[in-house]
């Protein structure tokens, strides 16, 4: 397995002058890649200046992070030109299997919605799995939660800084150099989904066991209400044992966006459930749930914080006996 580890650099309209465009708000004019091998070694790079045909004004943070102009943007090539050329150098003239890698989750998408402007087809039918190094730095060296920047962590890790920071290529090699010291495989087991493309259908949504917790990713939905009523959606299961445990604390949210449970494994104990949902690229919604096991007192948290919740608890769409009510009794294990 190849890692194609890779940045881009966008240009977005200017309001006093060109209108941001909704299908393509940030337009590449920049890819930078290298290629390392299974041993996570540099054994390629590629680059190149995309010639803008959206927005023909140069962002004013864009010109002062970048340091480019007008001028050497026509000197490139157009997008899809230039898109055909890195997907061919990204297997090789062997076509080896590769899997890309990116200074966090933004990059990719933007890529697919660059390609969808131009008529190309998308990078995978469904979720696409991809190192998001920045992710990974958090949790090999960090708290797993915040998230550096790049040149943070190129400090961090004592990298020499001898190109400077901001253009495609040297920001790709940068990112590479890091995911390179990164060796737990614990650690690398932690790959991310891009879900620029949803689940098809039910066959294709994603489950995935990590070490510490599980993820699982639905197919979409026409609207919020279709979706918390499916019932992969709103399982509690120990992704351990594979028991369907009762709920000791039912799903609600806070929000309106983000909806919480808690349940009861016998075996393994309390876990925590948590679902996002998400608005796709075709305006539809789909979920991300997200289950782990927390202590006995971060449940009684997650208990407190429903009660807090209010009158926005329910989860809308279920039956009154399903909703986390006033009327919900404590049992043996209740929190």
């Amino acid at each position: 397995m190849n890692y194609i580890i890779f940045d881009l650099e966008w240009n977005q309209g200017n309001e006093q002058i060109e209108k941001q465009q909704k299908e393509i708000p940030f337009e590449v004019i920049e890819i930078g890649a290298v290629r390392m091998n299974s041993q996570m070694e540099i054994c390629g790079s590629f680059h190149e200046v995309i010639r803008p045909q959206v927005y023909r004004g140069l962002h004013y943070m864009t010109r002062k992070l970048l340091g480019i102009d007008m001028k050497e943007l026509a000197a490139g090539r157009p997008f899809p030109e230039v898109m055909e050329q890195f997907l061919a150098w990204c297997g090789g003239e062997e076509g080896a299997e590769y899997r890309f890698g990116t200074w966090g989750p933004q990059d990719l998408t933007e890529l697919q919605r660059n390609m969808r402007y131009y008529g190309m087809p998308p990078l995978s039918e469904g979720p696409l799995k991809f190192y998001d190094v920045q992710k990974l730095f958090s949790i090999a060296y960090e708290d797993k939660k915040s998230r550096r920047n790049l040149e943070y962590a190129a400090d961090f890790l004592k990298i020499d800084k001898n190109v400077p920071f901001h253009r495609a290529l040297s920001d790709a090699y940068y990112t590479a150099m890091i995911f390179a010291q990164i060796r737990d495989p614990q650690v690398l087991a932690k790959v991310s989904f891009d879900v620029f493309c949803t689940p098809r259908d039910r066959k294709g949504e994603v489950h995935i066991v990590f070490d510490d917790y599980a993820k699982y990713i639905s197919r979409e939905f026409e609207d919020k209400t279709q979706l918390l009523a499916d019932r992969e959606v709103t399982s509690t299961r120990c992704y351990l044992c594979r028991r369907n445990l009762k709920r000791k604390v039912k799903w609600f949210t806070p929000n309106g966006k983000h909806y919480y449970s808690v349940s009861l494994c016998p075996i393994h104990g309390y876990m925590k459930g948590k679902i996002r949902v998400r608005r796709s690229e075709e305006d539809g919604v789909y979920a991300v749930k997200t289950v782990k096991f927390i202590s006995e007192e971060e449940a009684l948290a997650i208990r407190q914080k429903r009660d807090r919740a209010g009158d926005g608890r329910h989860v809308k769409g279920k039956p009154a006996a399903a909703r986390p009510a006033e009327n919900e009794k404590k049992g043996p294990g209740d929190v």
